[in-house]
């Protein structure tokens, strides 16, 4: 066994993973419920596997992890302007932000590394899947796994349809360049990306949903379905009592609980 095997076995060590992600600054700055990041960590349960943030932003929260039990370090590599919404880009030109070098330093456990694919350029596509093998292949030499994050362009306006089929091959594509996990959308028929796929794959929350019980029918959705986990941002973090509400989606994504009784257990009812 070796340090990517005993990392990915710590991250789905219950079974199915729950990672919370605060690393919507790299691309939204400050946005609500994540402000302040100190304030935002202590948010977060200690029960869950895996924080999401910017390798850059360890340093003003390090005191989070530097203790016995504390979740994984999930740091983002690469940057892609697929995410920077409210600037309307979707070209999904991506570069690299941080080596895997200067991420293992900082204190990344695990390696998120985005790759966006049919950006409309063939070039600008290939590029991608050059600086996914290159930064890959450096965590790998590092004992870094690596979460291979697949986000289509145009996400917010692809048909159910579009978007399923695009998701199921981009995740394919994403195990064969070498990724260890996946963290995508949850699509349609989401069984047939999970059957196509040889490793774990992780479904996120995309946007904030209108109420805590709609999020975690999302997750109960996305494990029912195959998903090894979930990677919940805004849907964690931006509501009321963000760490009651996390105890309900650890319940529901761990031991299968029904999002109602989940909510209830959690004093959210």
């Amino acid at each position: 066994m070796n340090a990517v095997e005993i990392k990915m076995r710590r991250m789905l060590a219950d079974g199915n993973a729950v990672i919370i992600a605060c690393d919507h600054g790299e691309f939204d700055g400050p946005i609500p419920g994540m402000v302040d990041l100190r304030e935002t960590v202590a948010k977060i349960r200690p029960e869950v596997d895996g924080v999401l943030l910017s390798p850059g932003m360890i340093r003003h929260v390090g005191e989070y992890f530097a203790r016995k039990g504390a979740p994984l370090v999930v740091g983002r590599l690469n940057w892609d302007t697929v995410y920077c919404f409210h600037w309307g880009y979707n070209e999904a030109p991506a570069v690299e932000a941080f080596s895997a070098e200067e991420a293992a330093a900082l204190g990344v456990d695990v390696a998120l590394i985005s790759l966006t694919l049919k950006t409309g350029s063939e070039e600008r596509d290939a590029r991608n899947v050059a600086l996914f093998r290159k930064l890959a292949a450096d965590c790998h030499r590092l004992g870094l796994p690596v979460i291979g994050e697949y986000f289509p362009a145009y996400s917010d306006t692809q048909s159910p349809e579009a978007m399923h089929q695009e998701v199921k091959i981009g995740c394919r594509i994403l195990a064969e360049l070498g990724a260890d996990m996946i963290k995508t959308f949850h699509t349609r028929a989401f069984p047939e990306v999970v059957a196509g796929c040889p490793i774990p794959i992780f479904a996120l929350g995309a946007a904030k949903l209108p109420t805590p019980l709609d999020a975690l029918r999302l997750a109960h959705r996305e494990v029912s379905d195959g998903a090894r986990g979930v990677v919940f941002g805004r849907n964690a973090l931006q509501v009321e009592d963000p760490r009651r509400f996390q105890s309900a989606l650890l319940r529901v994504v761990k031991e299968g609980m029904e999002p109602e009784v989940a909510l209830a257990e959690a004093g959210l009812q």
